[in-house]
């Protein structure tokens, strides 16, 4: 039987009923032969509560060091309270937390987000192995970290879940288990739609995006550490059971890389609409794309503005394209006519640093103002910008675009 990494968000743990059921679903795959180590953040509003009396009584004279050290308090009580309740049950258990030497996970000295150091926290990780071989079940602090010097620190935003997935790379689990207050990725917000319905599966990048884009149920950092090796699943805390169904986190895909810069092998056409006002107009954009999907039209790209739509589509089918769409054009009022434009290239850069890096599309787009090269149209998200340049300037600018990522 392989190593299980179970972390458990404040919400799970959140009073004493919730934290003796998650204990009994650990120490069950326990009791089936796994080895468990467990995860937990703060209690629910430990933090909260926590801050709340720090702005009341220190307020803005507190040090970056003074507030990792306090915050770090509801960690350090839940792990505790959690290691205990499971030697209540009659296993073996203890806590590890940032004061003690066996502690593994390690840190430069930006107390409020910072940095891993992956190969002494690898190193590190090796008592926790030997706390498994000894039929102990360890409970560690999500989120918190040490730096060399001793000092307690935070890992940010995600940190528990960040603490998990680097486990499990570290330990060479079998299986990482977020357990959260639902039981699953849904395809929308339940709060929102009541409609929405829990994903059985769904890839990390298609995790990343949609947890980069708002939904609170893992965080986008955490998976930079998924290991394709290693399964993943998010499940409900409501089912006090690690082996319950949720949904089923897959890859990341061997070909995609957290970062990477791509050019397109074929250059790409550009097709402009123009019409006054269109923007106002409701259903152009859907005639638009309509009309290019009935025909099997790829589209790579969309660009609008207050009076023109620009589509970005191969050059192999630009010329059937154009035949196409000037039909559309001619027969609807709200536009006026149409351009076939020249030959582009077009460069994809993801990250999913990008989100945290202010003024990342200057310092992808400085070099290539620098030695000349016109940018035609750029789109972006929180974790790719996509660079349309013409066609004879592609492989210089995807180099150029490339030694700035690396």
């Amino acid at each position: 039987m392989g190593i299980i990494v179970a972390k458990f968000g404040g919400t799970s743990i959140g009073d004493g009923k919730r934290i003796k059921k998650a204990a009994r679903a650990v120490v069950k795959e326990y009791m089936q032969g796994q080895k468990v180590v467990v995860v937990v953040s703060a209690i629910n509003k430990t933090t909260d509560d926590i801050l709340e009396i720090v702005n009341r009584s220190i307020g803005e004279a507190i040090t970056e060091k003074q507030m990792a050290d306090i915050v770090s308090m509801g960690e350090i009580t839940s792990v505790r309270v959690f290691s205990s309740t499971i030697e209540s049950l009659g296993v073996k258990s203890e806590y590890i937390d940032p004061h003690m030497d066996i502690w593994p996970v390690i840190t430069d000295s930006n107390y409020l987000n910072a940095k891993i150091d992956f190969a002494e926290t690898e190193i590190r990780s090796r008592e926790v192995l030997k706390l498994l071989d000894q039929g102990v079940i360890p409970v560690l602090c999500g989120f918190l970290g040490k730096d060399r010097e001793g000092n307690v620190t935070t890992l940010g935003r995600g940190g528990s879940d960040i603490t998990a997935f680097l486990l499990g790379h570290c330990l060479q689990a079998e299986e990482v288990i977020i357990v959260t207050d639902v039981g699953g990725v849904m395809s929308t917000d339940p709060n929102k739609l009541q409609t929405a319905k829990k994903l059985d599966k769904i890839s990390v990048e298609e995790m990343r995006d949609l947890a980069t884009h708002g939904a609170q149920v893992l965080h986008p950092h955490a998976l930079r550490y998924k290991d394709p090796k290693i399964n993943a699943k998010i499940i409900g805390f409501e089912h006090g059971d690690l082996s319950a169904p949720g949904t089923e986190i897959m890859g990341p895909s061997k070909d995609k890389m957290l970062r990477s810069t791509t050019l397109n092998n074929e250059p790409i056409s550009v097709i402009a609409v123009v019409g006054e006002e269109m923007l106002t107009k409701v259903g152009i954009l859907a005639e638009l794309t309509k009309t290019l999907q009935d025909n099997n039209i790829n589209i790579y790209g969309i660009s609008t503005g207050q009076n023109s739509i620009t589509l970005f589509i191969d050059k192999s089918v630009a010329d059937a394209a154009h035949e196409i769409l000037h039909e559309v054009v001619v027969k609807n009022p709200d536009m006026s006519s149409l351009s076939l434009g020249r030959e582009i290239a077009m460069i994809t850069v993801n990250s999913q640093d990008f989100i945290d890096t202010p003024g990342i599309i200057t310092k992808i787009t400085a070099p290539l103002r620098q030695n000349k090269i016109n940018i035609v149209e750029i789109s972006s998200s929180q974790t790719s910008v996509v660079i349309f340049v013409d066609w004879n300037d592609g492989k210089r600018a995807y180099e150029m675009v490339r030694r700035v990522l690396e």
